[in-house]
């Protein structure tokens, strides 16, 4: 199992909005590509931060292939849909882990 891990730093004047949009529009746009089987969104507690809340999405994935898949065929459009929405309003950090439970 791999996880594409985004943590994303959001202002504060923006927050509500964002986190509602991330529900009804992002989050569902990257589900429907069929590249990950399910995701989760957490609020960063600790440390906190007076500029904005950090939240984090992880979206599962069985294969490596399927996560090229979605690089290839659809994150460009979807981040610069977030841009477009959001502009300098938050900042993404991504990382690509995978599970080595036993």
């Amino acid at each position: 199992m791999y996880t594409y891990n985004i943590t994303i730093k959001v202002a504060n004047n923006i927050a509500p909005q964002w986190l509602g949009w991330m529900h009804t529009k992002h989050i569902p746009a990257v589900m429907a590509s069929n590249c990950f089987t399910s995701y989760k969104i957490m609020q960063l507690l600790q440390p906190t931060d007076a500029e904005g809340p950090t939240y984090i999405v992880q979206y599962f994935c069985n294969s490596l292939t399927h996560y090229d898949n979605y690089n290839a065929n659809f994150a460009e459009k979807l981040k610069q849909e977030s841009y477009t929405k959001w502009g300098n309003g938050f900042i993404a950090f991504k990382t690509l882990m995978v599970n080595i439970n036993s």
